[in-house]
């Protein structure tokens, strides 16, 4: 054989098949480069929603990206202050308050007793009266116990009365007091006061100043003001209710109350 016709043996070609899938494992990693890129400024809704159908069509199932932390975190509605730190503190301050509370409740129970107690001894269970609502402590003193009709200055005899309070008071120095008076429709007809309010505000100024005459007491923590015949406890067409509407109320105010309280006494 010639030589002319001799071929040279050729070197075989690297299989190429390779390039195909890398080719589109490139293509891929672009798409989800472009989606991450873009998560920022896109509604992490419709993020979920594009991570799960590109997760579908890689694999036909769940992807990574659908646990993805940024994905959990934008699609829920849990506090940003959600630490553990955080949710330790929050419970010891409400464990804080749930005892403030309580010791508020025995210290009003324990005032109302000894007032009830007192009231009993003495015979003045038509004169006087005691009340613990969620709100406050009121001591509702009748103006007969007190006032001669159409005047504002405590008697004599009913001074006793006001310092007994006072020594009362003095166990519970932390608690704001509000002494109020109160008349009932019936116009004032004197020289010394123009109105009702001028009576019901005379009246409970005159009587917190017996009160404060014990030095125990911090007059920072009274205020007194009169209501005029504004806010009836009776209806005032009969003599009866009259009677109920004309007098002065010593009110210890809590300083805690829940949610619930709070709700119920700012309902007018």
């Amino acid at each position: 054989m010639s030589k002319k016709n001799r071929h040279e043996p050729h070197e075989e070609h690297a299989d190429e098949s390779w390039l195909i899938p890398y080719a589109d494992l490139l293509t891929l990693l672009l798409a989800l480069f472009i989606v991450l890129y873009g998560m920022s400024s896109t509604d992490a809704k419709k993020f979920e929603q594009m991570s799960k159908a590109f997760s579908i069509a890689l694999n036909g199932g769940v992807g990574v990206m659908d646990k993805s932390p940024s994905i959990e975190g934008s699609s829920t509605n849990a506090p940003k202050d959600s630490s553990p730190q955080q949710s330790t503190q929050n419970m010891s301050m409400n464990k804080k308050r749930s005892e403030l509370m309580r010791q508020e409740q025995e210290d009003l129970e324990k005032l109302k007793k000894q007032m009830d107690n007192y009231i009993k001894v003495n015979g003045l269970s038509s004169q006087l009266d005691t009340k613990l609502n969620q709100s406050q402590l009121t001591v509702t003193i009748s103006d007969k116990a007190l006032f001669a009709s159409g005047d504002d200055t405590v008697k004599p005899d009913s001074r006793k009365l006001a310092k007994a309070i006072s020594v009362m008071l003095q166990g519970f120095p932390d608690y704001d007091i509000i002494v109020s008076g109160h008349t009932d429709n019936v116009p004032i007809s004197n020289q010394q006061f123009d109105s009702n309010w001028d009576l019901s505000s005379g009246r409970a100024l005159n009587f917190m100043k017996i009160l404060l005459i014990n030095g125990k007491l911090d007059p920072r923590k009274f205020v007194s003001t009169g209501y005029g015949e504004y806010r009836p406890v009776a209806p005032n067409n009969t003599a009866e209710g009259r009677a109920k509407n004309r007098r002065v109320e010593v009110s210890i105010l809590r300083k805690y109350q829940s949610d619930a309280q709070k709700s119920i006494t700012s309902t007018p």
